[in-house]
């Protein structure tokens, strides 16, 4: 991969603290977002990381709960990755970066945890509601795990209760109660190539990167789940530098989420 002409030309850029867009290693591309964007949901938020766009909904159902946790609520997330995002992904079942990227998200949110899960019982044993967070790539232009994640904690906080009547759902009208939210959750990825660490990566800098480490932190800053991605082994020092510009960059994020939480 090093002596790849691209990966040099690209790493002519870095030397100088400069990518193709003109960000430094450690500038994030413009943020924006927005809430409610999808009605048949019960919270949703459609989020842009430059050009990488990504609309998460929230669905709330009433279930059983599982067997090992009768007075918890459940939570279960997905990340589509359809041809209309990227020439890269293919009709048919979910890929293996499809299924990466839910779970590192899921994780996230689960061992934080973002949701107080008892809060989610109607009756032990017998009832709890369902927490779905679906995620869709519209665009994939880089680093689709952070931004995955950001939109997926902006629907979770836009989300109200449904109306429950003689204990049917009544998905026409949302009550005014929010979800049981407990810690906010957001997950930062440290990229990786030759010497140099960056975040943020457009897709060809995401394509090109020799290895990746997703720290998930909660609004404490507690680390609660991470996930080593890419070919490339790293080193003890490697890490060391990683942790402290995730949290550098989580602290830049979840600035912007506590706004909308207020």
């Amino acid at each position: 991969m090093r002596g790849n002409d691209e990966v040099n030309h690209m790493l002519k850029y870095f030397e100088n603290n400069l990518r193709y867009d003109g960000r430094g290693l450690k500038d994030f591309r413009d943020i924006t977002y927005e809430l409610g964007v999808v009605k048949t949901a019960e919270g949703s938020a459609s989020v842009r990381f430059g050009g990488t766009h990504v609309i998460a909904g929230v669905k709330l159902s009433i279930d059983q709960p599982y067997p090992d946790t009768p007075n918890k609520g459940n939570l279960m997330v997905e990340v589509s990755l359809s041809p209309l995002a990227s020439e890269n992904y293919m009709p048919g079942p979910p890929d293996i970066d499809s299924v990466e990227f839910s779970r590192v998200v899921d994780r996230g949110l689960r061992e934080a945890p973002a949701l107080d899960f008892e809060k989610l019982c109607i009756k032990e044993g017998e009832a709890v509601w369902n927490v779905s967070v679906d995620i869709v790539v519209i665009n994939d232009d880089g680093n689709l795990i952070d931004v995955s994640g950001f939109a997926a904690m902006l629907a979770l906080l836009n989300a109200r209760f449904p109306k429950v009547v003689d204990g049917k759902v009544d998905y026409h009208e949302l009550t005014d109660e929010k979800l049981p939210i407990k810690h906010i959750v957001v997950p930062t990825t440290i990229f990786k190539i030759d010497k140099y660490f960056f975040v943020d990566p457009i897709l060809e800098e995401f394509q090109l990167s020799e290895a990746r480490l997703t720290l998930t932190r909660r609004d404490d800053g507690k680390i609660c789940a991470i996930q080593k991605g890419g070919d490339y082994p790293l080193k003890k020092e490697d890490i060391t530098e990683m942790l402290a510009l995730s949290k550098e960059k989580f602290d830049e994020l979840i600035k912007i989420i506590k706004e909308v939480s207020q």
